[in-house]
């Protein structure tokens, strides 16, 4: 039995790797195997396409045996899988039924999925790799003879080159075809006896073993679910025709169709000029395009293990083959939909229906899952399914409801067109309403269209344009079956399709990669390539372009392998050319397979997309959102709680800083190490091992400084960032408990009071007078009533029946439900949003400008060299040592380190003024800045209501100034407010003082801010009372509820009771019978409430809360009640508003005079930022936008409005950071401030993103570049002349760099024309830059900036400091360079030696660079030390024998000394004069520039800064 087991099993292996000719005539073994719930038998015809009717009666056949459950047919398995006890069935009679029925059918030709022989194979491939490595070893150790390496070159280059490989497997097939390649490669490997090639298959080998395991288990944990679900494995083949055309080529392929040629040619034309086959053979092996091969067959090998992990089952492996090709993704509508149905709009058919209680009831009667149902409430009302619009022209009689019928007929193409479900409402029989519902979208659609948008062009199939216009997908096409005539149309156009879907079966099968999404029963899509839940299918799309990402990266690592390949084809003798060349192809392709790997695991640290829950909580009744919730009143049990919790964040860590090791590993990510470390190998390969050393350390040395600044950095921030764990009280049916916020999951029912913190999103179920702070969220600064009522409103500013994670109860009371936690909240969505990677800005371009400019010059100046040492006859490995060395030496290895190290010296500085920078290049972005957007509340003004005006109804004046008039309508609102001063308390009241001090908050910030404004101005209740009364005593008192608008307190006098009465104006208003007018009460009439009213409003206008206030004397009962507070006198109004920072308009002032533009953005009410922008001065004649406004506008108009809009209201979020992009879209720097979660995804998306105040919300910190402590605006003001000044100090670090290495090739490939061979060699090349660059350019990077002119220091910025004025340095300080080493050596050539004149070159060239250093440092004693010490150091090394001769010098005597620093001084003192000239003649030629003008597009000319005579921005 066994015996005959591994023969079958042997017999299938084999077959399928066979091509399809040999396939049919190779036996065909019938494997019956046991797998969870049953047996499964192979078929080799059913399942196939057009054997349904077969395929069922086999179906009945096998289940009507004694025995079986069921039996299911699965044509993509190639088996039948029947639910049945192996050991109770008669598996004879099944097989003889299989066989009987199955021979009917035509044998099927398609390849069918077996994820355990895919194991197998790839175990059998990885053990002959290993089994191939032993045979190597043991044939040379008996000295057997060698196959030609050329016959694995030549076979690895065929199948490398795509026209010959598309053709085999057309013809073949393509996993036989793999198969051939690999056994072909495997076995002329071995014979070769060369065990380098042998290793890097092994690893492919093992990487593919690692994947088909995976796949393996992955498949078994799903045949487990499969066997329990009835009908889960059956499937029929659809007809899918033949691709119409090869796949379109990807980055390897269009790599492999120009290098396949070039490489026959490189070996032919090196076969014919070396006249040997040895080098022309290495040549062959350098240059045979398989690298990037082996980095996507790592990547796809990696992403298929992470997407088993993420649920995800990969039924073909080539497919993830192909998504380095994807161009085009279909999205079928049953992905993207849940199968249920939301409300999209409501029409209303007769006036006085209340839409929050219509809304309440519609999710109480509508069964949003089948909506089909007619249903009626106990409370009148009912709603039925309309087929169509018109009839509810029919059931109408009323005018005004068939006026709206008319309107809903007339609507009903746009209502199909959207996919519109129409519902009617009834109340008490007669219509009310019309409801149109849409279909629900999946919570993770958008995420899975933006990573569809990101792979390609997006389509969507069989949806309707209102979801289109949902999804914002632009291009439609139809569903259903007609798909798969879709997919071949854009196949035939030259398209990568992948299509994703439940249902479409033929679009699945003609798709090249197919994924399917499976249903709420776990059924497979069969005919999909990949399938599994939408997380996963959004993990997969995100992959695709990674694919493509790590194809180009694996192509750039084979061209830079074929080019040192060749490169050492001819270095060293020509007997080892070949093992050189085979030992640079094994390590590039070992990394081409790390690459791979890395890529493809980083995949799995992907964040999961974040479910948007569209579920309307605010929009339904208490009753409903409880039922859904399932919860109630009292809570939820602590059992189910915890087990809530645990579904909900399952592998919730908290986030660390990252360690000094990793920070400083990212830190190497930067343009010019691929180049160092190619560089550094080349030297060791060459065997110039201590070069390879210096340069390795110089990389390492400067990421780790970059490293040690944001570690630091991050940990600062951690403790800055550490708030104190929020506390709630939570209600369970046993009674109330205390908890920490992150014990809260959905359905919990927690107690809200005054100052509490809001610690998720939750909707009200009950509230006393609740009202809620909400401008960290919103930006709104006026506190927001919360009731219990449903609320429609789509913005979350005006949903009052819901309150938000990280708001405060301001007042009152209540109890709510949790709806959402952590990352689901509002608040948690802005810091997701915030934690999104931010684009490169800054010096991070600039350096990959620099670098395409300098690189090509290096390898210029190297190719140059090598020429003509091969046209003066050297031989080849002799004259490419010095030429690589120049390339190395000739590389700026200190760009980065010196950039750092500047912003390093920066950040140190602005840390001593309150200023912490997460990461170093945010200084030189605060140098670029010329539009700073900030956030109104919090940053420009206090964040806090206060008293501001105070008014009698008629005139009015700013509360520092008040009058004796107006201070007795204060000290009404005193006595109208809750207790605070123990002085006019009654004795009860008092007791509870300490020192002074009630020990009683007043929780409303309205009633604080009045009696803080009191107090500050000394008034007290005893004020303003009548001649005589100096008393006054608090007797009963109404607060303040929503419900009522005011607070009124009963108070006695000596002559009696005073009711005092504080609140809204348009209340407290209609309770007034007269108005005290000079000091003489008059009746209020319709006139004098009028003109009040238009007080009221322009009050508003200029962003005030108003308050009335109102007495009246009354009589000696003691209690009070609504039915008192009438016939009042009024007194006057209060102005409350959040204040302006005292320093705020002076700093604005400075910026704008600087050239910076600014832009407020905020969530408040458009009135109240047009105040503020009033009073700082920041309009300048632009105009104010509405969030509304922006929605009604597209990002392309937005972007040619904003240079007219200075202030942006009822901002959003989301329009926040759409402004930033818009901005930046239109070429400017934009830093933006703000301090509430609602800041942090414009403060992330901002080239500087600062958060204002120790009291930032944790999401603005987290998502900040700077954090500022201590409050000031200053603090930013100091932080952007600290960026400018910086630019001044990297160009003049960038001109010792730059100027210095231009300056050594000249002379190193000047001295190589003149004299035969270069004066200078490696180790001297590496110690020039080392003196010069290392040491002396970090110097003047440090040092502060050196000018003491704030108006020097805004005269720098990016284009002043890094354009002509950098170019004019590095020519300058390079002619110079070159110039006194030239002369030093002709002249020590004349008098000496060469030796002795290459040494006097060198101390020319580096003195030179030395003394222009401190020139150009000035005063500044870090720059002069450094470079005394770098010349005495030079001065050592000349001087001592021994350290001379390792750097292949000669000890100088003092005429070799005068001439070599004679030459320099000289050059030094040309080239300063000529640098003055230059810099004077510049600033002569800067413009003025007006203070008021806002900057164009880009960088203004000149930098953008004012020039001489502007208003300084800080002081120095």
């Amino acid at each position: 039995m066994i015996l005959t087991q591994v023969l079958t099993t042997s017999a299938t292996l084999l077959r399928g790797v066979l091509p399809a000719p040999l396939r049919d005539a190779f036996p065909c073994p019938r494997e019956l195997a046991a797998c969870p719930g049953g047996l499964r038998v192979d078929v080799h015809g059913i399942g196939g396409p057009g054997t349904e009717h077969t395929a069922e009666r086999l179906e009945d056949l096998l289940g009507a045996l004694p025995g079986v459950d069921r039996a299911e047919v699965n044509g993509r398995l190639g088996c039948v899988f029947v639910a049945c006890d192996p050991g109770s069935v008669d598996k004879d009679r099944l097989l003889e039924i299989v066989v009987e029925l199955d021979a009917q059918e035509e044998r099927a030709h398609e390849s069918r999925i077996r994820l355990v022989e895919e194991h197998a194979r790839a175990t059998i491939r990885f053990a002959s790799g290993l089994t191939a490595l032993g045979l190597i070893f043991a044939a040379r150790a008996v000295r057997l003879p060698r196959l030609p390496a050329a016959v694995p070159a030549l076979l690895q280059l065929v199948n490398a080159t795509p026209a010959i490989r598309e053709d085999l497997d057309r013809r073949l097939g393509r996993g036989p075809t793999n198969a051939l390649f690999t056994t072909a490669n495997l076995v002329t490997q071995t014979l070769t006896l060369r065990p380098a090639g042998l290793v890097v298959q092994s690893l492919a080998s093992l990487a593919r073993y690692v994947e088909a395991r995976a796949g393996r288990c992955a498949w078994e944990l799903l045949e487990e679910r499969l066997a329990r679900t009835p009908g889960a494995y059956r499937h029929v083949r659809p007809v899918a025709r033949p691709r119409p055309c090869p796949l379109p080529h990807g980055p390897i392929e269009r790599y492999a169709d120009v290098l396949s040629p070039t490489t026959i040619a490189a070996y032919g034309v090196t076969r014919i000029a070396t006249r040997g086959g040895q080098r022309a053979m290495a040549m062959l092996v350098s240059a045979t395009p398989k690298v990037a091969a082996l980095s996507r067959d790592a990547f796809a090998g990696a992403v298929g293990r992470t997407l088993g992990r993420h649920d995800m089952v990969v039924l073909d492996a080539e497919a993830l083959r192909k998504m380095d090709r994807v161009d085009t993704v279909i999205l079928d509508t049953d992905a993207l939909t849940t199968g249920a149905w939301t409300i999209d709009r409501v029409e209303h058919l007769v006036d006085g229906v209340d839409t929050d209680e219509l809304y309440a009831h519609l999710y109480t009667l509508i069964d949003f899952s089948d909506p089909s149902a007619s249903w009626t409430s106990g409370e009148g009302w009912s709603v039925r399914p309309l087929a169509d619009l018109a009839e509810i022209r029919d059931l109408t009689d009323a005018d005004d409801v068939g006026e709206a019928a008319d309107r809903l007929v007339t609507a009903a193409p746009v209502w199909r067109e959207r996919g519109l479900r129409a519902v009617e409402v009834r109340r008490d029989g007669a219509p009310v309403a019309v409801v149109g519902l849409a279909r629900e979208i999946d919570p993770i659609a958008v995420a899975i269209v933006a990573a569809a948008k990101a792979a390609g062009t997006v389509l969507l199939a069989g949806g309707d344009a209102g979801l289109a216009q949902r999804l914002a997908i632009s291009r439609a096409l139809p569903g259903g079956d007609d798909l798969a005539r879709h997919v071949y149309d854009l196949q035939a156009a030259g398209h990568c399709v992948v299509v994703v879907s439940r249902k479409a079966r033929h679009a699945l099968a003609q798709a090249d990669i197919g994924v399917g999404v499976t249903d709420v029963k776990g059924l497979v899509p069969w005919d999909a390539d990949v399938a599994g839940e939408p997380h996963g299918l959004h993990l997969f799309l995100s992959c695709l372009p990674r694919a493509v990402s790590t194809s180009r990266s694996g192509v750039r690592l084979g061209i830079a392998g074929a080019i040192v390949g060749g490169l050492f084809a001819f270095v060293g003798p020509e007997a080892k050319s070949l093992s050189r060349a085979n030992l640079v192809s094994g390590t590039v392709s070992a990394a081409a397979i790390a690459l791979g790997e890395w890529a493809g695991r980083a995949t799995g640290r992907l964040p999961a997309p974040l479910p948007v829950d569209a579920t309307p909580w605010h929009a339904m009744s208490t009753k409903e959102v409880l039922s859904r919730l399932g919860s109630s009143p009292d809570g939820l049990d602590e059992a189910e709680a915890v087990q809530r919790r645990a579904a909900a964040r399952p592998d919730t860590a908290t986030e660390k800083p990252h360690s000094l090791v990793r920070t400083t590993l990212e830190e190497l990510v930067n343009p010019l190490t691929p180049a160092l470390a190619a560089g550094a190998g080349i030297s060791a390969l060459v065997g110039s091992a201590l070069d390879a050393v210096m340069i390795s350390s110089v990389m390492v040395i400067d990421a780790f400084f970059g490293g040690v600044q944001r570690f630091k950095a991050d940990r600062a921030l951690l403790n800055l960032t550490e708030a104190s764990a929020i506390r709630v009280r939570l209600h369970r049916p046993e009674g109330t408990v205390e908890a920490g916020a992150e014990d809260l999951a959905a359905g919990d029912v927690v107690e809200l009071r005054a100052g509490d913190a809001v610690p998720a999103d939750a909707r009200v179920i009950k509230a006393v007078g609740l009202e809620v702070d909400e401008s960290t969220l919103t930006g709104e600064s006026q506190l927001v009533t919360k009731t219990a009522a449903p609320s429609v409103a789509a913005a979350v500013a005006d949903r009052h029946s819901m309150v938000y994670q990280g708001t405060t109860i301001a007042a009152g009371s209540g109890r709510a439900v949790i709806v959402a936690t952590g990352d689901m909240t509002e608040a948690g969505r802005s810091a997701r949003l915030a934690r999104e990677p931010s684009p490169p800005t800054g010096v991070e371009l600039r350096l990959r400008a620099l670098s395409r400019r300098i690189l090509p010059l290096s390898i210029g100046a190297g190719a140059l060299l090598l020429l003509v040492d091969l046209l003066r006859g050297r031989s080849p490995a002799a004259a490419l040592t010095p030429a690589v060395s120049l390339m190395v030496a000739a590389v700026p290895e200190g760009l980065p380190f010196i950039a750092t190290v500047a912003e390093l010296a920066a950040a140190r500085r602005l840390s001593k003024r309150a200023a912490l920078v997460r990461n170093p290049s945010t200084i030189e972005a605060l140098g670029r800045v010329n539009v700073l957007c900030f956030d109104k509340t919090g940053t420009l003004t206090e964040g806090r209501i206060s008293l501001r005006y105070l008014s009698d109804g008629w005139t009015g004046r700013s509360v520092d100034a008040p009058d004796e008039r107006l201070r007795r309508v204060l000290a009404a609102a005193v006595r109208a407010s809750p207790l605070s001063d123990p002085r006019s308390a009654p004795r009860s009241d008092a007791d509870h003082a300490i020192d002074g001090v009630i020990d009683r908050v007043i929780a409303h910030p309205t009633d604080r801010a009045v009696l803080q404004g009191a107090r500050r101005l000394g008034v007290t209740p005893t004020e303003g009372l009548a001649e005589g009364l100096t008393t006054w005593e608090r007797v009963a008192e109404m607060p303040f509820e929503p419900g009522r608008s005011y607070h009124a307190v009963l108070g006695r006098t000596e002559r009696g009771h005073l009711l005092s009465v504080k609140g809204a104006p348009e209340i407290v208003l209609t309770h007034c019978t007269k108005v005290l007018r000079d000091s003489v009460e008059v009746p209020c009439d319709e006139s004098t409430r009028q003109e009040l009213e238009r007080e009221v409003d322009r009050l508003a206008r200029q962003g005030y809360r108003v308050l009335a206030v109102a007495q009246r004397t009354a009589s000696d009962r003691r209690d009070l009640d609504e039915s008192r507070i009438d016939e009042l006198c009024f007194l006057g109004f209060l102005g409350l508003a959040d204040p302006v920072r005292a320093t705020a308009a002076q700093s604005v002032g400075r910026l704008v005079r600087a050239g910076v533009r600014i832009i407020m953005v905020t969530g408040d009410h458009p009135s109240t930022a047009e105040a503020i922008a009033v009073e700082l001065d920041t309009l300048n004649g632009r105009r104010i936008m509405t969030g509304p406004e922006l929605d009604a506008i597209d990002d392309e108009t937005l972007t040619k409005v904003l240079p007219d809009v200075a202030v942006f209201a009822r901002a959003t979020p989301a329009h926040k950071a759409r402004i930033v992009n818009c901005l930046r879209e239109a070429g400017e720097v934009v830093a933006v401030t703000g301090d509430g979660a609602n800041d942090a995804p414009a403060i992330r998306t901002a080239e500087v993103g600062i958060a204002l105040g120790s009291q930032a919300t944790p999401a603005a910190r987290g998502a900040a570049d700077l954090v500022v402590t201590d409050d000031r605006i200053e603090t930013i003001v100091d932080a952007i002349v600290e960026g400018r000044a910086m630019w001044g100090s990297v160009r003049d670090s960038l001109s010792i760099l730059l100027g210095g290495n231009i300056g050594e090739i000249l002379f190193t490939v000047g001295s190589s024309l003149l004299a035969g061979r270069s004066a200078l060699n490696a180790r001297q090349l590496l110690l020039v830059n080392l003196l010069t660059d290392m040491v002396p350019a970090m110097a003047v990077a440090v040092r502060p900036p050196a000018a003491t002119d704030p108006e020097r220091l805004l005269a720098e910025g990016p284009e002043a400091s890094l354009g002509a004025s950098l170019t004019r340095d590095i020519y300058l300080r390079a002619i110079v360079t070159a110039s006194a080493a030239t002369v030093a050596w002709l002249a020590g050539r004349i008098t000496g030696t060469r030796g002795r004149a290459d040494t006097i070159g060198l101390v020319a060239l580096v003195s030179a660079q030395l003394l222009q250093t401190l020139v150009g440092g000035g005063r500044d004693r870090l720059v002069t030390v450094a470079a005394l010490s770098s010349l005495a150091v030079l001065g050592l090394i000349v001087s001592i024998p021994v350290v001379s001769g390792f750097f292949g010098c000669r000890p100088l005597g003092p005429v070799g000394w005068t001439i070599g620093l004679g030459s320099a001084i000289a050059a030094t003192v040309v080239g300063a004069a000529v640098q003055g000239r230059g810099r004077a003649a510049a600033t002569r030629s800067l413009p003025a520039r007006p203070a008021a003008r806002v900057p164009a597009r880009g960088f203004p000319a000149a930098g953008g800064f004012p020039a001489a005579g502007a208003a300084p921005l800080a002081s120095a």
